[in-house]
């Protein structure tokens, strides 16, 4: 490959990737919305080039669940599944918190002391002067529980959780966005986790706090979209 080439090549995934991140915070931020429609060529003119790094970014965002392409019409922001989410949600409750409790024991001062670092930068999204970004609050947030799940002894049961997460795809990038109020819960029960963790809790006890905190997420986002439902918020749990 010549070197004009090899720049050319390098140029054309700089763009896609710059078209994937502007989309992806276009949605993430909600100024694209669920079922919003995506003009490939109103989103290349806003960039500032063709046509083809954008459709490269769209089909990227597809594959991870983000877009769909609809016949005779193009592409679209994907709608949230709100069965996909509560039954993920309800399964990461049992296994995170599972795999949460069995960690407990294994975690160090280093651990707790990551935790902590992690949840008090969370704290901040939610009381800076820029503003919640929710993309930011969410990584974070998988950073958070990741630490304290990641010395699981059982190999299977972090497949799950794992699997688990990425079945939510993008889902777990904008819940926050949907309920930006729960982030300031979140971090209080964040805290009481790691407290409980640091003091040598019993295992049981460490997992119902964590099956808790996920049943609560789950529990804001569905009386969210269900206000007037009183049953719309009911997690079962």
């Amino acid at each position: 490959m010549t070197t004009a080439t090899t720049r050319a090549t390098s140029a054309a995934a700089s763009k896609t990737r710059r078209a994937y991140d502007w989309l992806r915070e276009q949605v993430t931020n909600h100024d694209l919305p669920p079922g919003s429609r995506i003009v490939l060529a109103t989103v290349a003119d806003e960039l500032g080039m063709s046509a083809v790094p954008v459709r490269e970014a769209l089909r990227q965002l597809e594959a991870e669940g983000v877009v769909t392409f609809e016949h005779n019409v193009g592409a679209r922001v994907s709608l949230i599944d709100e069965e996909q989410y509560r039954a993920a949600m309800q399964v990461i409750a049992v296994v995170e918190s599972a795999a949460t409790a069995l960690a407990a024991p294994r975690l160090g001062p280093e651990d707790l002391a990551r935790a902590r670092a992690v949840n008090a930068a969370m704290t901040a999204l939610t009381t800076g002067p820029d503003g919640f970004d929710p993309r930011e609050f969410s990584r974070l947030n998988q950073e958070f529980h990741h630490l304290l799940y990641a010395r699981c002894p059982n190999p299977r049961l972090l497949e799950i959780v794992d699997a688990e997460w990425a079945r939510l795809g993008h889902l777990r990038d904008t819940i926050f966005a949907f309920v930006p109020g729960r982030a300031e819960q979140s971090v209080r029960e964040h805290e009481q986790i790691v407290a409980l963790v640091a003091s040598g809790a019993p295992v049981p006890e460490v997992e119902r706090a964590v099956r808790r905190h996920r049943r609560g997420t789950l529990a804001a986002y569905l009386e969210h979209e269900h206000p007037d439902d009183p049953g719309g918020g009911d997690v079962w749990l």
